[in-house]
């Protein structure tokens, strides 16, 4: 039985236990997130957030479009000029931002629990992560998280939200994929849109001061297909260079223009 290779299998979130976890995030994810918030009547025009993995900014900036202030940190310096500085989110004796009333993060991989617990002690407010709808999934998980502290809303994309390794790619934008046989044989390669086959979710954890009505107390709301509506000029960079066609070399058109 022959494997299935294709783009979307393949680009799984599975990484090494050093991994940096370079995943950014696309814009449209964050915006629907801000646009839930604004639904349950969060100010979110008077309000401070944290994003504590803010790799390259893609989430702050756009938090930044609604919050009033935004405070973007992470492990590793990406070399995105708005980061405020290089900040180990889970040290014991990390000095935390005045006024933080929400952190809102694409946590690392393998640290999801322990970003949410220690968001959970630093927010004023609430904590919010994306994370694979299978975060749900798991008896440590659940003892170490959800058990004690079960979230508020849980909001599943029905849409994919399309998450490479270290480049930020718009899903309606082909890009160049060699080969799997063959890498070194050009011919063979051809054009395809990204894809994934992970999906995803918002988490939202309420701190316990925090009052919301009866009718919006808890409960599991999908996200309606939005990424075309909440995607502005600009959100994605050009494609680099890797991933495009080789120079002189006319790929295989897509299959979906044949």
């Amino acid at each position: 039985m022959s494997q299935n290779r294709s783009s979307a299998v393949m680009q799984q979130r599975t990484e090494p236990a050093d991994s940096l976890d370079d995943f950014p995030t696309p814009p449209w994810a964050t915006r629907a997130l801000l646009a839930f918030l604004k639904q349950m009547n969060q100010p979110l025009q008077v309000q401070h957030a944290w994003e504590p993995a803010c790799n390259r900014g893609q989430m702050a900036r756009v938090l930044g479009e609604e919050f009033d202030q935004v405070r973007a940190t992470d492990v590793h310096d990406y070399g995105w000029e708005g980061m405020a500085g290089c900040v180990d989110f889970l040290m014991p004796d990390l000095e935390p931002p005045v006024g933080i009333d929400w952190i809102i993060t694409n946590p690392p991989f393998r640290l999801g629990p322990q970003f949410i617990l220690r968001a959970l002690e630093l927010a004023k407010v609430g904590v919010a992560v994306l994370v694979r709808t299978s975060f749900d999934e798991g008896v440590a998980r659940y003892q170490e998280l959800f058990r004690d502290r079960p979230e508020t809303w849980a909001l599943p994309f029905v849409e994919r939200v399309v998450m490479w390794q270290g480049v930020l790619l718009d899903p309606d934008v082909p890009v160049w994929r060699p080969s799997k046989e063959d890498p070194h044989d050009l011919t063979r390669g051809k054009m395809e849109k990204p894809g994934s086959a992970t999906s995803y979710q918002w988490l939202i954890w309420l701190k316990p001061c925090v009052a919301v009505d009866d009718d919006a107390a808890s409960f599991k709301r999908r996200i309606p297909p939005c990424r075309k509506a909440l995607t502005r000029p600009g959100d994605y960079p050009p494609v680099p260079a890797h991933l495009r066609a080789p120079a002189g070399l006319a790929p295989a058109p897509l299959l979906e223009d044949l």
